[in-house]
């Protein structure tokens, strides 16, 4: 048996609640904090797919995978 609708929409508006009372310096360190370890499991991604490679290579690919995603979405 599952939370209950009640449940969920209490816990939901709680995080909401807490994200409006939060400091916009600790909102946007938060966003660099993320990014960064979505960079660090993107290498280690690229570090599996490519055995041996070198990091400056790992670092390459990396900002190529991230200048790809600029273009589909439309940013220069």
């Amino acid at each position: 048996m599952g939370p209950t609708q009640e449940l969920v929409d209490a816990i939901y508006r709680e995080r909401v609640l807490r994200a409006r009372r939060t400091p916009i310096d600790q909102k946007l360190w938060a966003g660099a904090e993320l990014f960064e370890a979505a960079c660090q499991i993107a290498c280690d991604g690229i570090r599996h797919q490519n055995p041996g490679i070198s990091e400056e290579r790992v670092q390459e690919i990396l900002r190529e995978r991230l200048a790809l995603r600029r273009r589909l979405e439309g940013r220069s």
